[in-house]
């Protein structure tokens, strides 16, 4: 009997192609909800700039690509300070903000040993240098990092100490605040 319930699930994950999170009464997700794996058109989604915006002289750009059948993107470039720079960064616009329960961010990431940042935006932070930040480091293999919301810092005195997660807007993938070479490889983004 028991079979039989879970039949029409396990039929419909393997058409979508997906898998079936478990949820809790109120409809909140408690594992991961995937936010990006760059299989469909991660270009339409996927905002590049650099602090060029604001007089800065940072370079770089992003590109998606595949390995062994594996889709990603790479952020290269070069951060600069000068000129009061210093960041070039990949942004995704969240389309809704992500499930009740969510206390952190997922990345699948590797790169050139460096220092990365997850910047977030929410509906609070309304001027362009406002974000919510925590940083990572990165080795040459695929590591998954997990960045608590609890963990993340406010860029200024104005906003709350936490971002809300019901209030999210954006995640970013960011080099940030010194002169140095960029490179790393993002494969999948999730909220747990």
């Amino acid at each position: 009997m028991l079979m039989r319930g879970l039949m029409p699930i396990v039929i419909a994950a393997i058409t979508l192609g997906g898998s079936v999170q478990p949820a809790m009464a109120d409809g909140s997700v408690t594992a991961q909800t995937v936010i990006e794996d760059f299989t469909m058109q991660p270009e339409t989604r996927w905002r590049f700039f650099t602090d060029q915006v604001m007089g800065g002289v940072s370079t770089g750009g992003v590109a998606f690509a595949q390995e062994n059948g594996t889709p990603f993107a790479r952020m290269t470039g070069r951060v600069s300070t000068a000129n009061r720079g210093g960041f070039i960064q990949m942004r995704l616009d969240l389309a809704s903000p992500p499930p009740q329960g969510t206390t952190g961010v997922q990345l699948v990431v590797r790169g050139n040993a460096q220092r990365y940042f997850v910047h977030l935006r929410t509906g609070g932070t309304l001027l362009p240098w406002q974000y919510y930040q925590a940083g990572f480091d990165v080795t040459k293999n695929w590591s998954a990092v997990r960045l608590p919301l609890d963990g993340f810092t406010a860029s200024g005195a104005f906003l709350r100490n936490l971002p809300r997660p019901a209030s999210l807007t954006s995640v970013a993938v960011v080099a940030y605040g010194r002169d140095h070479d960029a490179q790393i490889d993002v494969r999948n983004v999730s909220f747990y």
